[in-house]
């Protein structure tokens, strides 16, 4: 038979590798002070080491855990204490707070008010981060990556030298292109190869014409805003009447009358 007071006598005041004793005072060994002890088994209704929440010292027991972000009730009782495999009864409680409550109320009926207290207690809390974590997995929180000071004081000296390579390249070609412009070395440059400096040579002149092309495309756009801009002023005055057939008549009949009386003036006064 399993005996609840002889287990806790021999846990009490043994060795348990379940306890944990907090140990408060100074540094020497004589001022120490034993407050409190704990317990580390995942069965433990309340993280305490007493004899009711010793799920060792009780065949009768009742807890409430997480496991991958679902809540069980487990319970034990004397009559599976002969099957340590089969000693936990696991049932899974609801995602709805207060169906869950009211699953550890019909299967707790008849147990003890202090342990359904505190399993309500612990699905409470077990529910409040749980609420938490899903609301921190919706948050885009910083993440924070280490830095190795040795390794970016070295990354930085590289990135200089580089760089001070890259100038010192850099001035050595203009001052290649200029000697080789103004022909310090004759015709032909010494210990270098000629397509090298015909490649040097053709770059230098696609470059210009770039240059110059760019140059050419910005006078064209000034020109041809400047003729936009010309015909945009341009203005033309449009009669408000349309000439019909009968003004053309009228303008005939003019032109005849007129030299008629030319003919007539010359006629009387020829003499």
């Amino acid at each position: 038979m399993q005996s609840d007071d002889v287990v806790w006598g021999i846990i009490n005041h043994q060795f348990c590798s379940y306890k944990i004793k907090a140990v408060q005072g100074g540094g020497e060994s004589h001022n120490r002070t034993v407050s409190s002890s704990f317990c580390k088994n995942e069965y433990n209704l309340t993280g305490l080491c007493n004899k009711a929440s010793c799920p060792l010292a009780n065949s009768r027991y009742a807890t409430v855990r997480e496991i991958d972000g679902m809540v069980y009730l487990f319970q034990k009782t004397v009559e599976r204490s002969h099957s340590p495999a089969n000693l936990w009864e696991k049932t899974k409680l609801s995602t709805n707070y207060a169906k869950a409550l009211e699953q550890i109320d019909s299967s707790l009926i008849y147990w003890p008010d202090y342990m359904i207290h505190r399993c309500k207690q612990r699905l409470t809390k077990i529910t409040q981060y749980l609420i938490k974590i899903r609301r921190l997995r919706t948050r885009e929180t910083p993440q924070l990556v280490p830095i190795n000071n040795k390794t970016e004081r070295r990354e930085k000296a590289r990135e200089s030298k580089a760089l001070s390579a890259a100038r010192l390249t850099k001035t050595l070609e203009k001052e290649l292109i200029s000697r080789l412009k103004s022909k310090s070395y004759g015709d032909l440059p010494l210990n270098v190869n000629e397509s090298i400096w015909k490649s040097v040579l053709e770059n230098e002149k696609t470059e210009t014409e770039l240059e110059i092309e760019l140059k050419d495309e910005m006078t064209d756009e000034d020109g041809s805003g400047e003729d936009e801009e010309e015909e945009e002023f341009e203005r033309e005055f449009v009669s408000d009447f349309e000439e019909s057939d009968e003004d053309e008549d009228d303008l005939e009949d003019w032109n005849g009358v007129q030299s008629f009386l030319t003919l007539t003036f010359l006629y009387f006064f020829r003499f």
